[in-house]
């Protein structure tokens, strides 16, 4: 078992103590991290008793324990998967080789910035989920969102562990750094576009908590193959959090539509203002958020066709997802795949190195996992006698990077006119209306048992806990 050192000021399971110099200027770091989370971490959460769970080792069998703690208190840390001192590269140009303990020069710069990027999105997500305590849905949501926040905040820690230990003086700056840009802000934005969307209301949390954590879920498995080792040993423990929040997003949505498919059946109608009148969110509206959030996130996997895509996979520092599980031979010189591009006004399809286009093949991959979850969603409407059907929009619907970037395209793929766009823009997207009339459902509900009008309970509760467990306390 890879227990973790409780006793020491960081937690962790890297032997922190026996590197003073590292052990120091974490402990520096340390009261930053805290005042940004007592500054933008969530609001008036402070005496709060939350039911969360901590790591006590990263064995599968130990690496949770459940307890009411104060969130300030949390035992945030250091944790890597155990370390396999014969492990090689297994895809690049340094395959077959043995993994790095340390950073080769030549690739400094740029995996500083693949680990900055990843740690960029995880106080991000903080700060945009920050006043959502406010309106929860239920107790058994807030201790949700809470265990969401505090396992972002660890995810920090293990980045800004490996910038420390393995970048100096640039990687002590960039740690701060980390600490000083906020979601959002005119001035000092955080890195990627989506991660300074605002998140105003519990649909558009667990939007984001399906969607865009489920690319967290995708980067880090990249990065997890990674021939630097401690970064692979990091992201494969991030991973068993990161399935979590996934849970959270999944399971809120599907209750959301299992209430309004409830109502629907109760009133005997699909008609969207009779339901919002019944204080449930219609289906249409989810099926705008979806629309939204999908292409967003599909946007955070970058360009269609990318050399640095390529330098990162060619040097060692980012695989594919699953890596091992593929057939070819992890070089990938000479292989094709296909991208979409505009062409006369339509989508065609056209094929590009496989090595430039090491993005699309990610963003296809989550596509796909993307569209199991919604027909799982679906799954509820059937069960219920619905016969509507939410669906992800075409990969090309409102994107922003890449060669598809402002070009005008309907969810179901085709290319529409900037006057087709204007006129259906709110078929398709949330309106300012819809927003407003979410955010008019959103309040307070924190009675151990009861939820708030427009989502059903869950079928089972936390670790064994009755859905009517207190699992916030508030003193």
């Amino acid at each position: 078992m890879s227990a973790i050192n409780y006793s020491e000021k960081i937690p962790n399971n890297v032997n922190l103590s026996e590197d003073r110099t590292l052990q120091r200027a974490l402990e520096q770091w340390q009261p930053n991290f805290i005042h940004w989370w007592d500054d933008v971490g969530p609001e008036a959460s402070t005496d709060m008793d939350v039911y969360l769970r901590t790591a006590v080792s990263v064995d599968p069998q130990g690496w949770a324990q459940f307890g009411h703690v104060k969130m300030r208190d949390y035992r945030w840390g250091i944790f890597l998967n155990p370390g396999d001192a014969n492990r090689t590269i297994h895809f690049g140009e340094h395959k077959g080789e043995k993994a790095w303990t340390d950073v080769p020069g030549e690739h400094r710069a740029n995996l500083r910035r693949i680990i900055v990027t990843q740690g960029d999105t995880e106080p991000a997500s903080v700060e945009q989920q920050r006043h959502l305590g406010l309106t929860a849905p239920s107790n058994y949501d807030l201790r949700n969102l809470f265990q969401v926040n505090v396992e972002e905040g660890r995810h920090l820690w293990a980045m800004v562990y490996l910038l420390h230990k393995h970048f100096g003086r640039d990687g002590r700056e960039e740690a701060e750094a980390l600490l000083e840009r906020r979601s959002g802000d005119a001035n000092n934005p955080r890195i990627l576009g989506a991660f300074n969307e605002e998140t105003p209301d519990w649909l558009s949390f667990f939007m984001f908590t399906y969607f865009t954590d489920r690319d967290g879920k995708y980067q880090l498995c990249a990065l997890a193959e990674s021939a630097f080792d401690p970064l692979a040993r990091t992201t494969k423990f991030m991973l068993t959090e990161e399935a979590h929040h996934m849970f959270v997003g999944e399971s809120g949505i599907s209750r959301i539509i299992q209430r309004t498919a409830q109502m629907m059946n109760e009133l005997k109608t699909d008609d969207a203002g009779k339901l919002r009148a019944a204080g449930v969110i219609d289906l249409p509206t989810i099926q705008r958020y979806v629309n939204f959030h999908f292409s967003v996130t599909i946007d955070l996997f970058g360009s269609d066709e990318s050399s640095n895509a390529a330098t990162f996979y060619s040097s060692g520092l980012k695989g594919r997802f699953e890596e091992g599980k593929r057939t070819d031979d992890h070089v990938l010189k000479g292989l094709t795949y296909t991208v979409l591009h505009v062409q006369d006004g339509k989508l065609v399809e056209k094929e590009v190195p496989m090595l430039n286009a090491l993005n699309e093949v990610l963003r296809d991959d989550y596509i796909r996992d993307s569209v199991a979850g919604v027909e799982r969603w679906n799954r509820v409407l059937d069960k219920a006698g619905i016969p509507f059907r939410l669906k992800v929009p075409h990969k090309a619907f409102h994107r922003n990077i890449g060669a598809l970037a402002g070009v005008k395209v309907a969810p179901d793929g085709r290319v529409v006119s900037d006057t087709e766009w204007q006129a259906r823009v709110d078929e398709w997207l949330p309106s300012a209306q819809d927003r407003a009339f979410v955010g008019s459902l959103m309040g307070r509900v924190v009675e151990p048992g009861k939820f708030a009008h427009w989502i059903a309970p869950p079928v089972v509760g936390i670790n064994r806990q009755p859905v009517d467990f207190e699992y916030v306390r508030f003193n």
